[in-house]
């Protein structure tokens, strides 16, 4: 029997999509309906997992910004005691607020190294291991060749990984699947009371391999993500970061 021209494109993707590190037999069904709108930009509706994904922050407060919304992803990536690693010269995670995303302190472990090199290396380790929900690394610059090496480590274990970059130099073509930015905006006050609102942010997925880039208001409570319809001038901040100096 002849195949279709819709046979042989939807053959072709399932051929092609693991060769770029997207894995459409991975999902998490619970995360998927937290992100709402957002998961439309990804290939089949489903956030890429067993890939790496790169953040961008520009200053302290897009950094705890950035830090907020990937804690909340990993609190659904964690469920059923998954740990993390969290990978980084200077640790700038005030743990206890972790709880307030839905996350364990004691399922996150903390490797703090010396030297900012040796943080891509110890993360392709982390990657490699196959019993972590997630691996987390901060540094400054990723070369493609970096980027490459971390997703080939992913494509055999299938963990996930987050780059969060901080005051990067320059942006160069990585191996990454995304490319986020996120940044935080005005919140309201909580059910009409007086005060400060839930932690807000815009959230901007400026590149998506197979997928339609875009960008939403996003606010957290109730450990989940929500999709606010509007925003006033009231600012909260975030607790999910301490001072760094």
């Amino acid at each position: 029997m002849n195949s279709t021209k819709a046979d042989i494109i939807a053959r072709l993707r399932r051929e092609v999509l693991p060769l770029q590190g997207l894995r459409p037999a991975l999902n998490n069904k619970t995360l998927n309906a937290a992100l709402g709108p957002i998961r439309h930009a990804f290939h089949g509706g489903s956030f890429p997992l067993g890939a790496i994904h790169e953040f961008v922050a520009n200053g302290m407060e897009d950094a705890a910004a950035t830090s907020g919304f990937v804690g909340g992803v990993l609190s659904f990536l964690m469920q059923n005691n998954g740990v993390v690693i969290w990978i980084s010269t200077v640790r700038t995670i005030f743990p206890p607020a972790l709880k307030l995303l839905g996350i364990a302190p004691e399922n996150l472990v903390f490797i703090d190294l010396k030297k900012e090199t040796e943080i891509l290396w110890a993360m392709e380790e982390a990657l490699k291991c196959e019993g972590f929900s997630a691996v987390v690394g901060e540094t400054k610059e990723l070369s493609f060749t970096a980027s490459r090496r971390l997703q080939l480590a992913v494509e055999q274990s299938h963990v996930t990984g987050f780059i969060l970059r901080r005051n990067p130099r320059k942006l160069e073509a990585s191996a990454c699947v995304s490319r986020w930015k996120i940044v935080s905006i005005p919140s309201e006050p909580a059910d009409g009371i007086p005060g400060v609102g839930y932690p807000r942010w815009r959230v901007e997925l400026s590149k998506i391999r197979n997928g339609k880039p875009g960008s939403w208001e996003v606010e957290w409570a109730s450990a989940e993500f929500r999709h606010p319809a509007k925003r006033t001038l009231i600012v909260r901040e975030l607790p999910f970061q301490k001072n760094a100096g």
